[in-house]
């Protein structure tokens, strides 16, 4: 027997875990799709004219190898004790959240709520979530969270602008004492619509300024506080709205914005438990009075009922209102944090009302000693306060702020002061570390002394302190041991569907292993507890990791250069359309803001670009589902001199690999436009066809389906953006914290400068342990297992569109009209009965109406993909027994679908058995999910919409 070191190397088969079918599972769909290899399948199924050689990857590395070396690259990192504030502040993760949440694949690899039956859980939690915002901003209505602080006053901004319908005015009056880096996305967001940010003092300048709506920074990013009212006063007798952006902490124990008439106030949710993480994921809130309730953006959770009359739950008003408005949408955000929202509000739930008091006092307090202490030292600072001071410190500000940071104590600096912001991270021994800073050669000040000395609530004004009560809602009441806190989260867990039950086929939405070694670094400190305004020289762990990232994507995409800051692929799509927005720009071409988009698009496609300034012309399809290249040619020489943009989703939204995307991306350049290629299908191409290779101009990538960062249930997400050389002058850059080699004047679209850079090393993790042939094979074998289903489905339902030999692409639309012609039976009632069988529905009446849309991706084993298509073949003989007469129409098992516990034990008096109706195949009877309500009435929900809690009385036993 040879021996060689081969053997002695460690075992990596990670490529076998993440790629669910084995050799003989893989060979046996070959045969059943007739072909005799992966490579045959793929060349029967991509246009060759595309295909590309080898990505310039490293070898795969195993598990262990890359958890070490990530290790390595993270001790880069310097932990310091932040002080710096401005929106990011350090947190105590309760543990029991820690573990049975951020780290629970039942809660990080849910989808979006779409259906509600099987997602009541996260939608209780979600709930939840918008009471805590009710309750702690002062006004009515909330939605289910939004992408970070600076967005949310973006969002805030548009949503005046639409609402103050008589006033005529363009201008939107920043007060200046708010966070930086909301100035700078609101000065971005505001040019492409036409609209004007000015930015002055509000106390004075206020009501000498036309304008249409005024943001104010509750505490001021200065750490001041004053009262709100007299500005909201003023801004409505301009017929303006006032938007407050408030720390979420603070309004323990400051008298809510929504009591000083504010209309609209948002925030980040970030410091009730959520990690920095170097800028997010964090949840933002969005809160707003009942009349405004027709334009709050993002996601709304509301209250209905279900076909027993039992309360349910469901997203209500304003669900993907792009999809049905297009261009005409009042926002492209079609996601929420949701993961992040739900971490926050049992943080909430967890401490309750009084132990949130308590928290925000120590914050206070400690705030208060240390503003003492700097005063006998000799200083002065804001007398207003709940956190943060800004000390006057002269010329000395920088050698403060330099011997602070040598110590590791991260302060702000300023021109002619410096700032300090604590939490509820901050200690004693802090606050005697930074006085030694001050002190020079002066004694301390005594802590317990000055502790003594002050009064209750130092630097609150009597008249801003909070006298209404807060989170009252039982659920703030009742789980406060550990005990009941683990078993209420894990009750609401149960209620749902994630990827740790079953396949979650969903087209577009590419739901994948999300692998535990990917997930496990999230959570280590030097990832997760850096500010994202951190001195550069402490960072050089996280800019060396997306460094390497965007070396990877450049890899796998064709592109030159990426940017990280977009975090959700609709700010990718905002984000790249701004960059070719400002590349025409700087070529003196001014006029080119047509950007066409096909039919098939999708929705915040036209909803982005009408953000970015540009108007639609929409592409037609033709009957295979194909862009009409005719027509595209002929809207592109009708346009010539004002054509910016195609927006083109490639492999196409109708689930094929176009066979003229070379042509299509030809055609735009010639008439003097860009190529966007949308980059949700992405996990079709990587490894096989790059976008930069074959004419695209720019991407975003959702680094949550094809790199494996999970969607948490609705969010978190990231966007980031591939360009062309051209493109790369004018990729996003931040007035904080700048992004080296980027003009200082360039948009911002998110709050930090890498957006969400806390779960970049998901996708780090991912593409270091696949390797360039892995990536490939798992490219490969997600279009197989496609047409895997799209063959085993087609004898029982026709599949809609096709390719190049029959082929579909790494998903496939089954056309459902038929079967309601004949039967009656919808495509909402066999979403509904695949949860009888254990299955989330896939995508539903998208892009088609009447339609199903099936993306299975690489990591789910034939077996399960046989589990599935039994379902799917089994229901289709249900219907058959409608449309034979067997059964009635209007009383069946896929029209009463889904079948709960209360169903089966309650009188029954249907045409088909109890064991019909729970087990329909064998299989189920060993771990069957039950749903816990069953089908949601919407059109209740809408016309009695309840957003917040509703009285304990109407909660039913779980």
């Amino acid at each position: 027997m040879t021996h060689t070191l081969t053997a002695l190397s460690q075992s990596d088969d990670f490529l076998n875990r993440h790629i669910g079918p084995n050799e003989d599972q893989t060979a046996a769909m070959l045969q059943a799709v007739g072909a005799s290899s992966l490579d045959e399948l793929i060349q029967q199924t991509v246009p060759a004219s595309i295909l590309r050689g080898d990505m310039p990857l490293p070898a795969p590395q195993s598990e262990s190898a890359t958890l070490a070396r990530l290790r390595t690259i993270a001790a880069k990192n310097q932990v310091a004790r932040s002080f710096i504030g401005t929106g990011y502040y350090g947190t105590i993760t309760p543990p029991v959240i820690l573990r049975n949440v951020l780290e629970n694949p039942g809660w990080y690899t849910a989808y979006t709520p779409y259906q509600p039956e099987i997602a009541q859980g996260r939608l209780e939690a979600l709930l939840n979530f918008q009471q805590m915002v009710i309750d702690l901003t002062g006004l009515e209505l909330a939605n289910a969270s939004l992408l970070d602080e600076a967005t949310a006053a973006a969002e805030a901004m548009a949503m005046c602008k639409r609402s103050a319908r008589k006033n005529k005015s363009d201008v939107f009056f920043v007060d200046r004492r708010c966070h930086p880096q909301t100035i700078a996305v609101l000065k971005t967001r505001a040019l492409p619509l036409g609209l004007e940010i000015v930015v002055g003092d509000a106390e004075t300048e206020l009501v000498t300024t036309s304008c249409f709506g005024v943001l104010l920074q509750y505490p001021a990013t200065d750490g001041s506080i004053s009262e709100l009212s007299s500005i909201a006063s003023q801004a409505k007798a301009q017929d303006a709205m006032t938007v407050v952006a408030a720390d979420i902490m603070s309004l323990i124990l400051l008298t809510p914005p929504g009591e000083q008439g504010a209309d609209i106030v948002v925030g980040s949710a970030q410091r009730f438990g959520v990690p920095m993480g170097f800028g997010g994921p964090h949840a933002a809130f969005f809160a707003t009075r009942d009349s405004y309730k027709r334009s709050i953006p993002g996601r709304i959770i509301g209250v209905s009922i279900d076909s027993r009359g039992n309360k349910a739950l469901r997203m209500a008003m304003q669900t993907r209102e792009q999809h049905i408005r297009r261009e005409k949408a009042t926002s492209n955000i079609c996601t929420s944090q949701a993961l992040l929202a739900i971490m926050a509000v049992f943080y909430a739930i967890y401490h309750g009302p009084d132990g949130l008091k308590a928290i925000a006092q120590r914050i206070n307090r400690m705030t208060g000693i240390f503003a003492a202490g700097l005063a006998q030292l000799g200083y002065s600072s804001n007398d207003a306060f709940f956190d943060t001071l800004t000390v006057n410190t002269g010329s000395a500000s920088t050698a403060l702020a330099d011997k602070a940071e040598a110590e590791l104590l991260n302060i702000r600096r300023g021109d002619n002061s410096v700032s300090i912001s604590f939490d509820e991270t901050t200690s004693t021994d802090d606050i005697e570390k930074l006085w030694q800073i001050f002190a020079g050669d002066k004694a301390l000040p005594s802590i317990q002394a000055l502790d003594e000395s002050l009064a209750e609530l130092p630097g609150i004004p009597t008249n801003l302190r909070r006298q209404s009560s807060f989170l009252s809602h039982p659920v703030f009441h009742q789980h406060r041991s550990e005990t009941e806190m683990l078993r209420y989260m894990n009750r609401l867990e149960r209620k749902d569907i994630a990827l740790n039950h079953s396949m979650i086929a969903l087209g577009s939405c590419t739901m994948k292993l999300n692998a535990t070694t990917e997930m496990i670094p999230i959570t280590w400190p030097e990832f997760g507890n850096m500010h994202p305004f951190a001195p550069r020289s402490q960072v050089a762990g996280y800019l060396q990791l997306i460094d390497e990232l965007e070396q990877q994507l450049i890899a796998c995409t064709g592109y030159d250069k990426f940017s990280m800051q977009p975090n959700a692929g609709s700010q990718g799509e905002y984000a790249g359309l701004l960059a070719i927005k400002r590349y025409h720009e700087s070529r003196g071409d001014f006029a080119r803001d047509i950007c066409l988009i096909p039919s098939s698009a999708h929705g915040t496609n036209p909803a982005s670009a009408a953000m970015a300034g540009m108007r639609v012309v929409i592409v037609a399809c033709d009957e295979l589902g194909n862009v009409d290249i005719d027509d595209l040619r002929s809207k592109a020489e009708r346009h010539a001199e004002q054509l910016s943009t195609l927006m083109v989703t490639y492999p196409s939204t109708h689930g094929v690999f176009e066979e003229g995307i070379r042509e299509i991306c030809n055609i735009t350049h010639q008439h003097g436009g860009q190529v966007y290629v949308d980059g949700a299908n992405m996990n079709a191409l990587v490894g096989l066809a790059a976008p930069g290779e074959f004419g695209a101009d720019v991407s975003h990538l959702n680094l949550h389906k094809t790199f494996c960062i999970p969607h948490g249930g609705g969010g978190p997400g990231m966007g980031p953006i591939g360009v062309k050389a051209h493109l790369a002058p004018f990729l996003p850059n931040h007035p904080v914290f700048p992004v080296e080699g980027l003009d200082a004047h360039n948009d911002t679209v998110s709050a930090a400068s890498y957006g969400s850079a806390g779960i970049l090393p998901i996708s780090w993790t991912y593409i270091s342990l696949m390797g360039a042939a892995g990536l490939k094979k798992a490219t490969q074998v997600a279009i197989l297992n496609a047409n895997y289903i799209a063959t085993r489905l087609k004898e029982h339902y026709p599949v809609l569109y096709t390719g190049r030999n029959g082929r579909v692409a790494h998903e496939c639309i089954i056309d459902l009209r038929p079967l309601k012609e004949s039967t009656g039976i919808s495509e909402e009632d066999i979403a509904k009965r695949l949860m009888d069988y254990g299955f989330h529905a896939p995508t539903m009446s998208f892009p088609v109406p009447g339609t199903l849309m099936i993306e299975p991706t690489e990591s789910e084993s034939k077996i399960e993909l046989d589990r599935f298509c039994e379902a799917m073949i089994h229901i289709r003989r249900e219907a058959g027994r409608v449309e034979s007469g067997q059964l009635p129409a209007d009383n069946n098992p896929l029209v009463n679908a889904p079948h709960t516990l209360a169903d089966i034990v309650a009188d029954w008096d249907r045409p088909y058995s109890r064991e019909e109706a729970s087990f329909p195949v064998a299989q189920l009877r060993d771990g069957k999910y039950w749903p816990t309500v069953n089908r949601i009435d919407n059109v209740f929900g809408d016309r009695n919409l309840i957003c917040s809690c509703p009285p304990i009385e109407m909660y039913t036993q779980d």
